[in-house]
């Protein structure tokens, strides 16, 4: 069943790897104040942290990263290899940081040198919630002592009201943009993808792993910044 959720995904991803960075800005009403706030959580004490981001799609995130950062070791994983094209071709130029890119499912990563911060936006909210919860103790052992995680995603409403006036204004807000109705389309096709969960379910989870200054640190209706630390 998994390896099936994750082909729907990867067919979606792949479908949109050349569109997808100058859509997601369209698509994300709150898009400068999501991403500069997760960029600044990621904190680390010294210049060359070693950083995982999960989902990386195109790079997006991990371009934040590199510019805080220069000379980061930065590992991307994604299931679309089209995504990760665009990623390579976005740091082709780049020569100070490291970069490691590897095509499969995150939830299974394992890797024997601990992280100093492991970032994900927009990904995990495609897990069903027991593979979350998985993923959320995965993360907790490949960091560091003292290392981040920091979680841009989206989450469910509290309550089915609270949950269709996220929809509604999003909805809203896309259908003012300059999209054509097919991306629009294939945007409202995407979210079938969503098994999205609360944000106070998930702040649970993250504690229950072990983590300590577990916190919502930006929220615009769904869209949230989740910081977490590894004591």
């Amino acid at each position: 069943m998994k390896d099936n959720a994750n082909h729907h995904i990867l067919t979606k991803f792949d479908e949109i790897a050349q569109k997808y960075d100058s859509q997601r800005r369209k698509l994300i009403p709150c898009f400068d104040d999501f991403y500069n706030t997760a960029a600044s959580l990621v904190q680390v004490g010294h210049e060359t942290p070693r950083i995982l981001d999960l989902g990386a799609g195109t790079g997006l995130f991990s371009s934040y990263m590199q510019r805080m950062y220069p000379q980061a070791k930065l590992t991307m994983i994604d299931l679309s290899t089209g995504m990760l094209d665009i990623a390579k071709e976005r740091f082709a130029e780049v020569e100070a940081a490291e970069f490691t890119y590897l095509v499969g499912d995150y939830s299974t990563f394992e890797d024997a040198e601990p992280f100093d911060a492991i970032i994900s936006s927009l990904s995990i909210h495609h897990l069903e919630d027991e593979a979350k919860q998985g993923l959320f103790s995965r993360i907790f052992q490949l960091l560091k002592p003292g290392g981040v995680f920091v979680n841009a995603d989206q989450v469910l409403g509290q309550t089915s009201n609270l949950d269709r006036l996220y929809r509604s204004d999003w909805v809203a807000k896309i259908e003012a943009t300059d999209l054509s109705q097919e991306a629009l389309q294939a945007a409202y096709e995407r979210t079938k993808l969503d098994k999205m969960a609360p944000l106070d379910t998930q702040l649970g989870w993250l504690r229950d792993c072990g983590f300590e200054d577990v916190d919502c640190v930006y929220k615009s209706y769904n869209f949230v910044v989740m910081y977490a630390r590894k004591p």
